[in-house]
């Protein structure tokens, strides 16, 4: 199952490919795309957290359910096949294949997450010979991050987080992928991108690259894990073993909330220490903290409020934590999950325009480069960023359609919904 093709126009009235097994009673499962955030739902697979059986068809699913990963409903689903490069060329033009035109640099994206494959499939669907270049710091394999907040609870095997990976995506796609390169230095005179594995030139530069866990000064990155993408998430696990471990997590909001849920529910013993009093607390006016503390009552949760951390030691094997008021904490691991932050390096190279992130254009998604553009966690919008899925289709869409020439598609931005992925209490908030 590919988590990519969130081209939902492009895609719409492209003629569905052959059943897709399993199948159940003689009649295949389908998927069904959602248009705000991508998600797809998969009848042989259910909504485990919201109640669906494996095997649920989507036209018993009542009408109320939302999106596990952005909270629209029922009604933005439709019926989903990934398309092939060859569909997205003949969507592209119109016509019968056409062979990769050379000569120019193309597009080069930087970020190998949800938001640069999102970039590289809006680019492709407008455009079938347009040269694109995804650099990735990892393998860049297709998976859904909202699942590592839940694969513990869920039992899920890790090997099957990844739905499709790097290099198929690049395949399937005509996108030429540089895995485990790093992006050091962006040129704008020479509209050069330096990286590990040489200089590449480009006629347009789209940044994708996301946000980074922040490191609270108390915390040295070696006591620490922060769990911002797969590669960190097998590693905890792989360290986790099999045996109840004590945990500490400094941050309670969604990121440090989610993971206290699911690990408790995997066995482990958790300490969940805020400077806040409660949970989730910038949901306070919905009573979000509250309603998550009653759920937690009977889980092996102990959630410490109002309290800073002010060092980390290493005892032997274990850590132990102490906060300014003088409170000792003592665990096997400790984990940061106190916000994120973009990383400011590629953007001062650059000298972009910054605004607690890279600051673009609210309807294009233009930095103040003519030729770079930025979606996802790492840009602002006004001072104002907005880490969540659902935006990403619709800023790529509005990227890939000014690269192309085609119609403008003004980005809008909106106010989030955020499905909380608390299995104990799902809750969905404004």
């Amino acid at each position: 199952m590919s988590t990519l093709a969130h081209i939902y126009g492009e895609v719409r009235d492209m003629p569905l490919a052959a059943p897709m097994a399993p199948v159940s009673n003689g009649v295949p499962f389908r998927q069904y795309i959602c248009h705000a955030c991508g998600y797809i739902y998969d009848e042989a697979e259910g909504d485990l957290d919201s109640g669906l059986a494996a095997g649920t068809r989507f036209e018993d699913i009542p009408d109320d359910w939302a999106c596990p990963l952005c909270g629209v409903t029922k009604s933005d689903f439709e019926p989903y096949s990934a398309p092939s490069l060859d569909e997205l060329r003949a969507r592209a033009t119109g016509a019968a294949p056409v062979a990769v035109r050379g000569g120019t640099p193309g597009v080069v994206i930087v970020g190998g997450g949800r938001a640069g494959w999102q970039m590289a499939e809006a680019l492709r669907a407008l455009d079938a010979a347009l040269p694109i270049t995804l650099v990735s710091a990892c393998a860049a394999d297709v998976y859904d991050k909202p699942l590592l907040s839940v694969a513990l609870a869920r039992q899920m095997d890790l090997a099957k987080l990844v739905k499709e990976t790097g290099a198929d995506a690049a395949k399937r796609l005509g996108v030429r992928l540089l895995a485990h390169t790093d992006a050091v230095r962006i040129c704008p005179d020479t509209r050069s991108l330096r990286t590990t594995r040489g200089t590449l030139r480009y006629d347009q530069l789209v940044l994708a690259h996301g946000a980074q866990a922040t490191l609270p000064p108390a915390l040295p990155a070696a006591f620490c894990w922060r769990i911002n993408h797969l590669g960190a998430y097998q590693r905890l696990r792989a360290a986790l073993g099999t045996e109840p471990k004590d945990v500490v997590i400094v941050g309670a909001g969604l990121i440090g909330s989610e993971l206290a849920n699911d690990l408790a529910l995997g066995g482990h013993r958790i300490t969940l220490l805020d400077v806040m009093t409660e949970p989730l607390a910038r949901w306070q006016a919905q009573q979000a903290g509250t309603q998550l503390l009653g759920a937690w009552k009977d889980l092996p949760i102990r959630f410490v409020g109002g309290v800073q951390v002010a060092g980390v030691e290493q005892l032997g094997e274990s850590y132990r934590i102490t906060t300014a008021c003088g409170q000792k904490f003592v665990a096997d691991q400790v984990i940061a999950a106190a916000g994120l932050m973009t990383p400011p390096r590629l953007a001062q190279s650059a000298a972009l325009a910054w605004n607690h992130g890279i600051a673009v254009d609210a309807a294009t998604l233009r930095t103040s480069d003519e030729h770079i553009h930025a979606l996802g966690d790492c840009i602002t919008i006004a001072g104002q960023t907005s880490r969540y899925i659902e935006p990403i289709g619709r800023q790529a869409r509005a990227i890939a359609a000014h690269l192309c020439g085609r119609e403008p598609v003004p980005y809008e931005a909106k106010p989030a919904v955020v499905r909380v992925k608390t299995t104990s209490h799902p809750m969905t908030l404004h």
